[in-house]
């Protein structure tokens, strides 16, 4: 076993200078390495390393609770009166938490609860829901006084929701998050109901609550010219229309618009900021999909001279008139905009927007000095380790040791290049692994020279106890390390935040470990052997 073809050599000599070279660029600052290239590997920091913003929301199950019961009855409305074949029903509407209505014609009950009975929307739940994957219905239908019918969350159904919910904002979030540009966030699902958002190297906490926060809902309506917006405040809005407020300051302060949207954004795909080319101020353009394009060039078709209101969040953004019909699938929103807000409205309109509002559950920001003091910390812990480790290792074995503390070294290259090469984002907990993994390193040397050490006193010659003591040792290794990197699975899988850090760094540095204690230790004794030839073990 103290053979190494000329290939293997190589190929362990590349694996330990790899390590190497991808750890120094991270005792550099990051303008330097920048300047050598956007492919050059560096560790980045996780929040409580370099600071940044914390924020843990919450999805507001009461509001998407009111909403989804509104956009059922709206549901229940359209199915009575589908195909112009009405069934006639009285006292529709939210009764608490509940949507109630009742069929006025005794006879056409069954017909009404055909109808009514796709409505409780089956649901597939999730693999990790009580139900394991099966179908779950979102709401129970229930008959009560022979024509009344009652709609109602089940609770399996309510709770698929909000894990859909989050899994969705999940992504939106991610997508407005990478979008303004910050390094590596850490975005993940907390219980049933939370996300926790870690933003890492921010300076403007304010402006990332106010990119997340924003539902970013944007639709298409046509503006109701019946009646002016304040007399419908004054009065009552026309059926079928609603007043909403402006933030264009060049129009009126509200516009009345028909209340059910003529197109939504989820046919938006992609949006830009540009520049007006008369007046040269800053101006959203959109582009819609293939579906969405030729429906707003109908809309656009069918009512040249009215006045068209882009909503966004309950908010008219712009109304401008249709002033011919509008081909190609695209279009521009201006208005009162700042170029920053106007990149700001962009971003949210590519990224989608979230199914329900997010509260604010917990909010931290972690100064830069804090950051720096915590990397401190942990530099100086994994120094001092190391150091002890070092001295330790020379006293009990000599010239082995030092081929121990070789190894240790290119072990820590090693976890460190590979961290930096996929990306990793390095926390306190990621240190303490690397710390622990100094120990678990030198406990495989330790268990080899130990070994070699009773093989020699069985009088064996040196070259055949070293063999042997790496060729017994290794199963025990392999067993003390695979049951680790178990516990490390599991913790990366179970875990979330710190805890997937340390898990992180604790599987790599298991692997490095394996590789430095048994294999680059063992190259550097059999070059040792083959050029000193020594006749007793310095050990």
């Amino acid at each position: 076993m103290l053979y190494f073809s000329p290939v293997k050599s190589i190929v362990v000599v590349f694996v330990v200078l790899f390590g190497l070279l991808a750890t120094i660029p991270n005792f550099f600052s990051k303008e330097q390495t920048d300047s050598w290239g956007d492919w050059i590997p560096r560790l980045v920091l996780g929040l409580d390393l370099q600071g940044g913003v914390y924020l843990l929301y919450q999805v507001d199950q009461d509001e998407y609770r009111s909403r989804r019961l509104k956009e059922l009855t709206a549901e229940v409305r359209e199915a009575l009166l589908r195909g112009g074949d009405r069934i006639g029903y009285t006292g529709l509407g939210v009764r608490g938490d509940r949507v109630q209505l009742t069929i006025r014609d005794n006879a056409r009950i069954e017909e009404a609860r055909e109808r009514l009975e796709p409505l409780v929307n089956p649901l597939v739940s999730s693999l990790l829901s009580v139900t394991g994957g099966s179908a779950v219905n979102e709401f129970e239908l229930s008959q009560s006084g022979g024509s009344t019918f009652q709609f109602q969350f089940t609770e399996e159904g309510f709770d698929e929701r909000i894990r859909g919910i989050v899994s969705q904002s999940i992504e939106v979030i991610r997508r407005r998050i990478d979008e303004l540009g910050t390094t590596e966030p850490s975005i993940q699902r907390e219980g049933t109901d939370r996300i926790l958002v870690e933003a890492p190297g921010l300076d403007d906490p304010q402006l990332l609550k106010d990119l997340i926060g924003t539902t970013a809902e944007m639709t298409f309506h046509m503006v109701d010219t019946s009646v002016s917006a304040e007399q419908a405040e004054q009065t009552r809005p026309p059926s079928g229309s609603v007043v909403l407020p402006s933030i264009d300051t060049a129009g009126p302060p509200s516009y009345l618009v028909e209340d059910t949207p003529m197109l939504t954004g989820e046919d938006l795909v992609d949006a830009q900021t540009t520049f007006e080319h008369q007046t040269n101020e800053p101006v959203v353009s959109f582009r819609f999909n293939t579906s969405g394009g030729i429906k707003f060039a109908n809309i656009t078709e069918q009512n040249v001279g009215r006045p068209f209101a882009i909503v966004l969040d309950g908010e008219v953004i712009s109304a401008p008139v249709i002033r011919e019909p509008i081909r190609g699938g695209a279009g521009i929103i201006s208005g009162s905009f700042t170029v920053e807000s106007a990149n700001n409205l962009a971003i949210l309109l590519r990224a989608g927007a979230l199914p329900a509002k997010l509260i604010i559950n917990e909010e931290r920001t972690v100064g830069p000095s804090l950051g720096q003091d915590s990397l401190d910390a942990g530099q100086a812990a994994t120094i001092i380790a190391g150091v002890a480790v070092i001295a330790f290792m020379l006293a009990t074995y000599g010239m082995f040791g030092v081929f121990s503390n070789v190894a240790l070294m290119a072990n820590l290259f090693l976890i460190m290049g590979i961290l930096s090469t996929i990306g990793a984002t390095l926390t306190l907990p990621g240190i303490a692994g690397i710390v622990l993994t100094v120990g678990m390193a030198v406990d495989a040397n330790v268990l080899i020279y130990e070994r070699i050490r009773e093989e020699a006193r069985q009088g064996r010659s040196t070259i055949n106890a070293i063999d042997a003591g790496y060729r017994r040792a290794l199963s025990t290794i392999l067993d003390a390390n695979i049951t680790t990197l178990i516990a490390a699975v599991i913790l990366f899988s179970m875990g979330s935040g710190p805890i997937r850090g340390f898990a992180v760094t604790l599987a790599v540095g298991i692997l490095t470990t394996v590789f430095t204690s048994f294999v680059f230790s063992r190259f550097l004794i059999a070059q040792w052997v083959h050029m000193r030839r020594p006749k007793a073990l310095p050990i």
